[in-house]
Parts: structure tokens; C-alpha cells; sequence
């Protein structure tokens, strides 16, 4: 049986969909754009700061769990442009700690709210 995650502490959904979805042991929880969850509003001054305000949303959907980033299985990252991946990268390397969880990066033509990037996860229990 599924249960809905949702907390005040991490963006509402900007769409028909849940935070995050906990099922069988696993949190699956949607992507994240860097959107303030006290103010809703989208921060793209640079793709760091997008970066960085998307992983403390996902620290909050963590904590909200009783979770740690250890227990991430895998991201999935889309970017607007490639050429960012490299400073995902940086952001990215200072938030999570060998062993990495598995991951894939793509790049898309198009975001919600034209974000430069989104982040999802799966997480286990």
C-alpha cells in the first residue's frame, strides 16, 4: 500500500502529483526545481544556486521521513543545457558522499516554470 508524503517545509507540487510517494520500503519522490518553499518562488540566478536550494528541498523531503542522503538509491538530473554539468558537479560532489547513489543525467529542452534544472529520487527505507 502507497502513502502520500507531503510536507510544509519542502515546495508544494507546481502540478497534479505528490512530493514524494512511499511504497514497499521506498520513497519516490518527484523532481525538484529550486523553488523557496517559504516564498514559492524560483531562484535562477545561477545554476549552483538552483543546484544547492534543490538538494536542501530533498534534505527536507529526507528529514521528513526520518532519512539521510545515504539512503538515496538513485537521482535523476535533467538539465536544460549540458554545458552546466560540470557545476551540477561541484554542487553536487559537496552534497552526497562515496558510495554515490546510481544516477543519470539528460538534458531537455523544456522545465516546469523554465528552471534550468530538476532533480528526482528514489530512496530506501
Amino acid at each position: 500500500m502507497k502513502s502520500i508524503i507531503k510536507i510544509p517545509n519542502a515546495p508544494s507540487p507546481v502540478g497534479p502529483y505528490s512530493q514524494a510517494v512511499r511504497h514497499n520500503g521506498l520513497i519516490i519522490a518527484s523532481g525538484q526545481i529550486a523553488l523557496d518553499p517559504k516564498t514559492g518562488i524560483l531562484n535562477t540566478t545561477s545554476i549552483k544556486t538552483e543546484t544547492s536550494q534543490i538538494l536542501k528541498n530533498i534534505d527536507s523531503l529526507l528529514n521528513s521521513c526520518n532519512l539521510k542522503r545515504e539512503n538515496i538509491l538513485k537521482c535523476s538530473i535533467f538539465l536544460k543545457n549540458m554545458d552546466d554539468f560540470d557545476k551540477v558537479n561541484e554542487v553536487y560532489s559537496d552534497f552526497f558522499k562515496e558510495p554515490y547513489p546510481a544516477r543519470e543525467t539528460v538534458e531537455v529542452a523544456r522545465l516546469p516554470k523554465d528552471a534550468n534544472i530538476e532533480i528526482s529520487f528514489i530512496a530506501g527505507e
